[in-house]
């Protein structure tokens, strides 16, 4: 009989009982997540970066983007041998359709502005220094397998406001960070694990004399220098940092 299915139960002596007749709603059983049940598919609220087609965008907007170090690595990226190593493959990372102009390498995930050639510029750049970094640290310390979460989150800078935000974000993430735990911050201190001491647009001149940051600046920078209006032009209308 159509939209009807039929079950015969056991009784506890294995005799079979009569026939009884059940609709297909009747029919289904919840036993979890998947397939033709009640309470099937996938629960709601997503705790990653969903996996659908990038947004596109034109040339001319940065891009912010946040890679997280996967929970199973276990140990802070900021340190001085590895943030040598983010930057040797930040340097190396830089293609005609992809650079990165800004970063910050916080314990368990980079902040970069990037600079791409649209959604699969920026795709093709992003797959190339994910594998740079995953391959080097993962020597570095030793481990074999996922380095960095599933996704990174990728946010467009259209405006010289959202640029102007954005740099300040990322150069001054650590100050950040600490002033939101209420820690005194000097915000004039230069982050030496990230580009800001290559950074020129400064509202103040820095003459650091922090060995480490005399070091770096006797290196050229990792980082790419800026050639789309917002990042060379545009956010400055807001003033210096």
């Amino acid at each position: 009989m159509a939209g009807k299915t039929s079950k015969q139960a056991m009784t506890s002596r294995g005799h079979a009982r009569a026939w009884k007749q059940l609709t297909f709603d009747d029919a289904r059983t919840p036993c979890g997540r998947g397939g033709w049940r009640p309470g099937a598919g996938r629960p709601r609220g997503r705790k990653t970066v969903e996996h659908g087609r990038r947004a596109r965008f034109p040339e001319r907007y940065p891009q912010h983007v946040t890679l997280r170090v996967h929970r199973e690595v276990g140990e802070p990226i900021r340190r001085r041998h590895l943030a040598r190593i983010i930057r040797g493959a930040i340097r190396a990372s830089h293609k005609h359709h992809f650079r990165v102009i800004e970063f910050n390498v916080l314990a368990d995930h980079v902040h970069m502005i990037v600079e791409a050639r649209g959604a699969a510029g920026l795709a093709r750049g992003m797959q190339g220094l994910n594998v740079r970094i995953a391959r080097r640290l993962n020597r570095a310390l030793r481990r074999r397998g996922t380095f960095f979460a599933e996704r990174y989150h990728t946010r467009a800078l259209k405006t010289p406001r959202e640029v102007r935000h954005a740099i300040h974000y990322v150069l001054r993430n650590h100050q950040i960070h600490l002033a939101r735990a209420g820690t005194d911050v000097n915000w004039f201190w230069i982050d030496p694990f990230s580009s800001a001491p290559w950074f020129a647009s400064w509202a103040r001149p820095s003459y650091s004399r922090d060995p480490d940051i005399l070091e770096l600046r006797a290196h050229a920078p990792p980082t790419a220098p800026p050639t789309v209006w917002l990042l060379t032009h545009g956010w400055q209308r807001g003033g210096l940092l």
